[in-house]
């Protein structure tokens, strides 16, 4: 092949010696004008280079202009300092983005450093400080490539070796902006963080002063962190007085959250009353023993004892589940019927609409002959409770369940025209036996007929009388002076009733004595409060003086709570839940609280779930009752609901009032002693 050179010394190969070849490329301006290529730049040297091809060296002011502009820009790149606890940056939002979240980008390294529910600070480049959380991952994505794209799928199924570089991704949900910027106060935020914002993580004492984690009592470790301890204050108002709900499947650690949460309210002066259906709790004043909880309470470097203070109750004539406890005291127990309301009997009995009718006259009745007889008010007694008597939330005065057993076999015998059957078992009734009949048949002229109906409500009213558990004298009625006193537990054992029925009746008078005892507590501090202010005088001072006591905080749990406030009860028992639900309403205010533990939290209706503003979940499969806890419960993430069906036994997720947000968290060993373990 052969050159031929022309006059600009330039070399050209001939037409019909040129060899095949690419086109070369015009480079042109943006206006479309082309520019003069590298190809073009290209110079011979002619005969003194030998023919070789070279490429003009740049200019060295090219150079030195370049340098000048970098200088200018701020110098060689470098690698920023964020300074200690940075984990990575905010990213650009997308079409899928929503409000109150956003998401954060992580390098390879920093991935282990941002578990679930980690609170993290967003420093804004508008120079706003923002708080969050942690809500969906951290998730590991490979760099430049999707994570589901077919190059990455075909090599891993077989095993081929494409290992992309790859990034963390977290989806974070404010909390709100510090006010004033880092350190500040806590305040509804009003803009989102700005793209390439910087991230921290906080640390364990932050963690605790931002998230309001510190208290007295202690539930346990934040699930992802080592050191984050969850703690919520024992006085708080508006936690353990504005009720809790325990709910979860059998096996989910709920005893174990019930008796570390007495063994602490104890701690801290509670007056704590359980009522214990199965007589799980009768040993909790003994340490724990079982190996698991031991090991379990070595890793949390806690130490096994048993609780102070305990006290089993026991229904007279009914067996407790732990007779001889090492520690604790052991008391039987009679309820007084007058303490009872009539409806509330009525409904506890299940009485049909005609034996109501019945019942409510013959209570009638045995209130006239009470007061005739001047066996309640007595001789001399000031009457004037008879005034603010309320038979919707107790009974009369000085009544007995013998009492009026006898005047509603009377009335059936009247009805029934078989007057010579007519006899009397109250010793009361015995020594004015002439004028108690005479009292009845002259009421008996205006009594309903129906002698079945008559004869099922005494059948109904002996099967109470032969439980033997009303105004028993081998026992006293609950003393609420002293069950309520700092620091004190009572375990009301109910595990021999096997009845649904007794065990109702219990609660109901149990609520209804507790909340009386409060009142009447809450009533002396208000006077000692007008005495301190100067409104009273004289005599009125000393009583109030004598009187004013501060009251104790009351915490009263309910086992089983489904079997006493289920939908079906609470239809047929509109008087009992009224009872509950005025508790759950003035409770606050006079330092009584309500804790509902169930493992059937979908037999609560929602009325009693609209009682429940504190819950602590354990494990719930069935996704109906998820579903609807979530319209009742507010504020808990979707990533925790998505959790809630797969959680260990003694994990919960914890949402109580003064966390700013919901926990997923290892609920602590219990240090006492279960009969019951799994």
């Amino acid at each position: 092949m052969k050159k031929q050179h022309d006059d600009s010394n330039h070399s050209l190969w001939s037409f019909e010696e040129q060899p095949p070849a690419k086109p070369a490329r015009t480079q042109r301006h943006r206006n479309g004008t082309p520019v003069e290529g590298a190809a073009q730049r290209i110079e011979e040297k002619g005969d003194r280079g030998g023919g070789e091809e070279t490429i003009k060296p740049f200019p060295r002011e090219v150079f030195a202009r370049i340098a000048e502009d970098a200088e200018h820009a701020g110098g060689e790149w470098q690698e920023q300092n964020f300074g200690p606890g940075y984990v990575g940056q905010t990213l650009f939002d997308t079409p899928a983005s929503e409000d109150n979240t956003v998401t954060v980008v992580l390098p390879q390294a920093n991935i282990g450093k941002v578990p679930a529910q980690a609170p993290v600070r967003i420093e804004s480049t508008d120079k706003r400080s923002y708080l969050g959380i942690v809500v969906r991952g951290p998730f590991a994505e490979p760099d430049g490539i999707r994570g589901d794209s077919p190059i990455v799928i075909t090599t891993s199924v077989h095993d081929a070796v494409f290992l992309p570089d790859y990034h963390g991704r977290v989806q974070v949900q404010l909390l709100g902006e510090e006010l004033g910027g880092k350190g500040g106060q806590l305040v509804p935020q009003r803009f989102r963080p700005l793209p390439k914002s910087p991230v921290y993580v906080l640390t364990s004492e932050e963690m605790a002063r931002v998230l309001k984690l510190n208290g007295e009592i202690e539930l346990g470790l934040a699930i992802g962190h080592e050191e984050l301890v969850v703690r919520v204050p024992a006085r708080r108002k508006s936690l353990w007085f504005r009720h809790v709900g325990i709910l979860g499947t059998t096996g989910g650690g709920k005893s174990t959250t019930v008796s570390g949460l007495v063994s602490q309210l104890q701690r801290q002066g509670f007056a704590t009353i359980l009522i214990d259906t199965e007589g799980e709790y009768t040993t909790i004043d003994e340490p724990a023993d079982d190996e698991a909880m031991l090991a379990a309470l070595q890793r949390r470097r806690k130490q096994p004892a048993g609780v102070e203070g305990v006290t089993i109750y026991h229904l007279v004539g009914r067996r407790t589940a732990n007779p001889q406890p090492k520690h604790a005291t052991v008391q039987p127990f009679c309820l007084s019927f007058e303490q009872l309301s009539p409806y509330l009997v009525c409904e506890l009995l299940e009485m049909t609409e005609a034996q109501q009718e019945r019942y409510l006259r013959a209570y009638d009745i045995t209130k006239q002959l009470l007061q005739q007889l001047k066996i309640s008010p007595r001789a001399g007694e000031d009457a004037s409770w008879l005034l603010e008597l309320d038979e919707l939330e107790e009974g009369y005065r000085g009544m007995r369940l013998e009492h009026i057993y006898d005047v509603v076999r009377a009335c059936s015998s009247l009805v029934e025209k078989a007057e010579e059957n007519i006899e009397f078992s109250s010793p009361d009734f015995k020594a004015a036996s002439q004028t108690v009949l005479q009292k009845i048949k002259s009421a008996a002229r205006g009594l309903p007929g129906a002698p079945p109906s008559w004869k099922a409500l005494q059948g109904k009213l002996r099967r109470l009388l032969n439980l033997r558990i009303f105004d028993n004298r081998k026992a006293q009625p609950l003393r609420y002076d002293q069950m309520l006193r700092q620091g004190q537990v009572a375990i009301i054992d109910l595990s021999d009733t096997d009845s649904p029925q007794i065990n109702n009746l219990v609660i109901a008078e149990l609520l209804r004595g507790v909340h009386r005892h409060q009142d009447e507590h809450y009533a002396r501090l208000e006077r000692q409060q007008e005495r301190q202010a100067g409104l009273l005088a004289g005599a009125d001072q000393a009583q109030a003086a004598k009187e004013g006591e501060g009251l104790v905080p009351v915490m009263v749990i309910i086992e089983e709570a489904h079997e006493f406030l289920s939908a079906e009860r609470v239809r047929q028992m509109p008087t009992l839940f009224q009872q509950v639900a005025r508790i759950a309403r003035r409770g606050r205010k006079r330092w009584l609280g309500l804790t509902f533990v169930t493992q059937l939290p979908q037999h609560l209706p929602d009325e009693v779930l609209g009682l429940i503003n504190n819950v602590i979940l354990h494990k719930i499969t069935d996704a109906n009752v998820i579903s609807r806890l979530k319209r009742s419960i507010g504020g808990i993430d979707e990533g925790l609901w998505t959790r809630l069906p797969n959680l260990a036994p003694g994990q919960a997720i914890v949402a109580l009032d003064g966390m700013i947000q919901p926990f997923l968290v290892a609920i602590d060993p219990t240090p006492c002693k279960l009969r019951m373990v799994d």
